[in-house]
């Protein structure tokens, strides 16, 4: 991940952030929105791609671009850098590729187990019949 190149394609809007605040909330633009265009980026390979369009599904508009929006605090360059972060992190996770799980037979101690559980079943339900003469 080129983070250098990431953060050329992002772009900035500033807002009037919502909340208490009182005087100085209704005359600062202190709330930052972030958006990034996935289709566009050339930071990314095409299976990269390919894959954080699967995994941020839900989060992207339909012209694939990644909104995200910081009104925790009343400064705006924290609330940058705020944003800046979760934008990195939410892409960290997305664009991990899943480990193959290997399938590995039942150990003994598993199957000794079971075999256990299912003859305890088998004795309760036997003690349940009504006995023979």
């Amino acid at each position: 991940m080129h983070r250098e190149q990431l953060l050329q394609e992002l772009s900035f809007k500033a807002s009037k952030s919502s909340g208490p605040g009182g005087q100085h909330a209704n005359k600062t633009s202190s709330r930052i929105e972030l958006s990034w265009s996935l289709p566009e980026t050339l930071a990314f390979t095409e299976e990269e791609i390919v894959r954080l369009t699967d995994k941020l599904a839900h989060r992207l508009t339909k012209e694939g671009v990644l909104q995200l929006a910081s009104q925790a605090s009343r400064s705006q360059h924290k609330n940058k850098e705020d944003v800046i972060k979760r934008f990195f992190s939410l892409l960290e996770v997305a664009i991990q590729v899943p480990k193959v799980r290997k399938k590995k037979p039942p150990s003994k101690l598993a199957k000794l187990k079971r075999l256990k559980a299912k003859k305890e079943q088998s004795e309760k339900k036997a003690n349940r019949k009504r006995p023979d003469f």
